[in-house]
């Protein structure tokens, strides 16, 4: 079975090479093609291969091998594998080859050409494209671009070969998955027509990761379903949120959500937004409240995200501070007012005025 290679952080990958030029399992010649581009530096480069022992790689369809016949030119030629694992073979017509390795391809197209068609045959087969093994990975993790891995990662698995999170990932993974156009799209044709907010998003990721011109237009262009996975939960060991991953995927880690505080706490401003975070602990992240604040008008300002509109929750930061109401969690881009108490203000400028002038009156003891 093919194995892996712990190689630094990332596996199968030297120290000398950069993200996204590991050079090819051991029986390949290369990794290059149209679904194997890395998007990490904007050129296209070669998936970051993690396989080794490439004789025991066992074949499947969408890989793309290289056949050479020795002294048969004619013979050698690229071949894409079917969906039914098939390669439509010169003078030997429709063979299955997924399955199996390419040693085992080697020999049974020279056996089939043994006596038939040339004496003593050499056939060499090598994958020039691991296309039914690729996985992409992009955003918030240390080394995003282009995978071929054996087996069936899983979710933690492909973070971890990517040489794990960055420090300020998100707490949700998004997975496009390819899936069959819908009839209507494929009757439809290609449309250039304009598309929704979220539908041109997810086009741009999926581009990006493999990529793709995003002015190209093919007709029965597949469709994508998008799937998210907790990744807070998975950090946890909550091991149901660690799904498969299957070839083709694109798997998309966004830098994390922020929230603001401003308004009459000791330190406002930005802070990131890490899983269960509440309003009792946004506000002591914040330094805690001033004399001045009116915590009993206090807003939380949430955009929704449908519409991109905010919309006004109304809290009492004094009576969840103190235990007296629940505790709020809070989201991304939440902003929350801790307005100012009038009556206080004017108390504290009295006392900031009044007493240490009071102070500056007392005579001094003989």
């Amino acid at each position: 079975m093919a194995c892996l290679i712990l190689s630094g952080v990332v596996y199968g990958q030297t120290q000398s090479q950069r993200p996204g030029t590991a050079g090819a399992p051991k029986g390949g010649s290369g990794s290059r093609g149209a679904n194997s581009t890395g998007p990490t530096t904007g050129d296209r480069v070669s998936p970051d291969v993690i396989m080794i022992d490439g004789d025991d790689y066992k074949l499947a369809p969408r890989d793309v091998i290289e056949v050479i016949v020795e002294d048969a030119p004619e013979l050698s030629v690229n071949y894409t594998i079917n969906s039914a694992g098939v390669i439509p073979l010169r003078f030997l017509g429709a063979t299955p080859v997924a399955g199996m390795t390419t040693d085992e391809v080697s020999k049974l197209i020279a056996d089939g050409l043994h006596g038939r068609y040339l004496k003593d045959p050499k056939v060499y087969v090598t994958v020039k494209q691991y296309n039914s093994r690729t996985f992409f990975i992009q955003g918030a993790v240390r080394q995003p671009g282009v995978y071929v891995i054996s087996g069936k990662p899983t979710l933690f698995r492909l973070m971890t070969i990517a040489g794990g999170l960055q420090e300020n990932h998100g707490l949700t993974a998004y997975i496009f998955r390819e899936m069959k156009a819908k009839p209507e799209k494929l009757e439809a044709g290609p449309q250039n027509g304009p598309q929704s907010g979220e539908d041109s998003r997810l086009k741009e990721i999926v581009n990006n990761a493999k990529g793709t011109d995003p002015g190209t237009v093919v007709e029965g262009e597949p469709d994508y379903e998008l799937i998210t996975a907790n990744i807070g939960g998975i950090l946890v060991g909550r091991l149901k949120n660690d799904l498969i991953v299957q070839p083709g995927d694109v798997v998309y880690i966004p830098p994390s959500d922020v929230f603001y505080i401003a308004g009459e706490v000791r330190a406002p401003g930005q802070f990131q937004l890490r899983q269960g975070i509440t309003l009792r602990q946004a506000i002591s992240l914040a330094g805690g409240t001033l004399f001045k604040a009116k915590l009993d008008k206090g807003i939380i300002f949430r955009t929704d995200p449908a519409t991109g509109n905010f919309t006004e929750v109304p809290i009492d930061i004094g009576a969840v501070m103190k235990g007296e109401k629940q505790d709020i969690p809070i989201v991304g881009n939440d902003v929350i007012w801790v307005p100012n108490s009038a009556l206080k203000s004017f108390s504290a400028t009295v006392v900031n005025t009044l007493v240490p002038a009071a102070i500056f009156r007392i005579p001094l003891g003989r």
